[in-house]
């Protein structure tokens, strides 16, 4: 009885370090290689947003610009035909490389943060501060349960609402 009791305490407590999470700084990696970041990226779950509304088969790649800018190149099918999105990244944490700003349709862009890298980077999870966008990605179009497991539980730490969370269909990758 008394272990069912502090099961029940601990599940009615998930919502409020979930709140606390969502108030504190949304934390990145210590340090990203941009070298070995670079190149193709399958989307493995997102929380939807409008422009990938309808895309199955979601990939991101990234390339190194002359300019030291990297240039984004997202792709997916839409109603069976290739949708694309050209956009630039900056770098706007230098000592770590983990914040980027990302932009499709000048002027307007966005926070691209790195919660998590693989030390072989394997996968990657990217988040906006404000916890409204999430990103699962991966070198290969499927990822094994125990790391999206992993993935899942560290986003719900930082305070990202994981019912928002949807699979991406990769089955044409």
């Amino acid at each position: 009885m008394k272990k069912q009791l502090l099961a029940f305490l601990a599940f009615l407590s998930i919502p409020i370090f979930s709140l606390r999470a969502q108030n504190k700084p949304l934390e990145t990696v210590g340090h990203v290689d941009l070298q070995k970041y670079l190149g193709k990226w399958y989307e493995i779950a997102a929380f939807p947003q409008f422009f990938e509304k309808g895309c199955t088969c979601t990939i991101a790649q990234y390339s190194l610009k002359s300019n030291g800018d990297i240039a984004v190149k997202n792709t997916c099918n839409r109603n069976g035909k290739t949708t694309t999105a050209n956009g630039k990244a900056v770098v706007k944490d230098k000592r770590t490389n983990a914040k980027l700003s990302v932009s499709f349709f000048w002027p307007f862009s966005g926070k691209y943060w790195i919660i998590a890298l693989a030390p072989d980077y394997s996968y990657a999870m990217v988040g906006h501060p404000n916890r409204k966008y999430l990103w699962i990605l991966s070198r290969k179009p499927k990822m094994d349960e125990a790391t999206y497991r992993k993935l899942t539980e560290l986003a719900a730490s930082k305070g990202f609402d994981l019912k928002k969370l949807v699979t991406t269909d990769q089955s044409c990758n």
